[in-house]
Order: C-alpha cells, then sequence, then structure tokens
C-alpha cells in the first residue's frame, strides 16, 4: 500500500546531518518504473533525490539537468553526474535515444512549452515519465467555484508569485500525449492523501478525484 504524504511540490530536504529524508511518494513511483541499469536524464532534479535513490537501488546510469546553481550544488556534493542548464533551451544538445528514461517530476506546469519538452523527451528517450499535480481535483474546482485561484497544495504559493504558468490536468495531459502521437505506457493517480487512487471509472473520475498524476509515455510503433 502507498504511503500517506503531504502533496507539498517540494522534495523533502536533508536532515541536520546530512541524511536524506523519505522520497515523495511520486518519485517513489516513477523508480518503481525505472528497470535497473537503465541509462536516466532527470530533467529539473533538484538536490538529486531521485538519481541518487536510483543509484543506489537499481545502478543507473543516471544524469541530470538543473537550473538552480544550488540544486546542481547538492548533486555534486552526492557525487552525482549533473549539468547546470534550462531544459526549455538545452535538450536539443541530446542525441537521439540518448537514454532509456527521461524524467520530469512536478515541473511541466512551469514551463513556457510543456508540449516541446515532451516532444523533445521522447526523442531523446525511449520513455518519457511525467508527474504533475491535476487542477481539475474536486478540491481545485471548488476553490475555483468560491472565487479563488486553485492551488497545488496548501502551501503553495498564492496566485501573484507562483511559478505554475501552465495549469494541467489529466484530461489535458492525455490530449497533449495523443497530439503527439504518444502512447500511455502507465496512468497512476494519487489521491490528496498521497495514496494511489483505484480506477473508479476511466478517466473522467480520474480527473476528478486525483490530485496527482504520473504518467509514462513511448512513442506509437509505426505499423
Amino acid at each position: 500500500m502507498a504511503t500517506s504524504i503531504s502533496l507539498d511540490p517540494e522534495t523533502p530536504p536533508s536532515d541536520k546531518n546530512g541524511v536524506m529524508a523519505p522520497l515523495r511518494q511520486d518519485l517513489r513511483l516513477i523508480a518503481d518504473l525505472v528497470r535497473r541499469e537503465a541509462r536516466v536524464l532527470d530533467i529539473g532534479c533538484g538536490d538529486g533525490a531521485l538519481l541518487g535513490h536510483l543509484a543506489e537501488t537499481k545502478a543507473v546510469d543516471g544524469r541530470g539537468i538543473e537550473l538552480s546553481r544550488q540544486g546542481v550544488k547538492d548533486c555534486l556534493s552526492r557525487g552525482l553526474s549533473v549539468v547546470q542548464g534550462d531544459a526549455e533551451k538545452d535538450l536539443h544538445l541530446y542525441p537521439d535515444d540518448s537514454f532509456d528514461y527521461v524524467i520530469l517530476s512536478q515541473t511541466i506546469q512551469a514551463m513556457h512549452r510543456p508540449d516541446h519538452i515532451i516532444d523533445e523527451m521522447l526523442r531523446i528517450g525511449r520513455f518519457g515519465i511525467v508527474s504533475f499535480v491535476n487542477y481539475a481535483h474536486w478540491r481545485a474546482r471548488w476553490r475555483l467555484v468560491r472565487g479563488r485561484m486553485p492551488r497545488g497544495s496548501a502551501k503553495a504559493e498564492p496566485w501573484y508569485s507562483t511559478p505554475n504558468i501552465r495549469p494541467c490536468t489529466l484530461d489535458d495531459f492525455e490530449a497533449l500525449a495523443a497530439k503527439l502521437g504518444l502512447e500511455v505506457e502507465h496512468r497512476i493517480c494519487l489521491a490528496s492523501n498521497g495514496q494511489v487512487s483505484r480506477k473508479a471509472g476511466g478517466l473522467w473520475f480520474d480527473n476528478l478525484l486525483s490530485a496527482q498524476a504520473l504518467f509514462m509515455l513511448s512513442r506509437k510503433v509505426s505499423t
């Protein structure tokens, strides 16, 4: 059974002894989808929590790209191979089929061109794994009905200072995947308490009841 977690979009920090806090639930689910010794690129890898976990538990050949200097510094201090860069500008530098998995966790809503990012992910990787906050969750809808902008979590920034410029729903994401000619290999939904939601009746109910979603995508095979 999935562990209950907070839906705070930030990765839990290290404690005062430098020991990493447990992974966010979406990162644990992502790790479960990655096979051993795979080639992995983590876009917006933050402090390297996921890459470090994958290196320790699955012996992956992991790489990361991170915008913040502090994030890169944290990753390098853990012995991870991470470069500072802007994914919206720098993914073209990676050759086709460079990785088995390209991961984007809780960052797509801050991208100017999510369609371009996902297209590039599936150019350089066999599989793309994306997790995001679902802005069609019933709590977000109720907040909007009451005249307030939806928020990703109780701790999220107010509307005027949030980095989220492309709020996304499950329905929106599946439509984008279809437009890009991608196959949805897995769709995993998380409830507000962080537990994996059991499918209640297809996409419509998942869109209503899921606070977060995780998709694994691949290119459709031409026949």
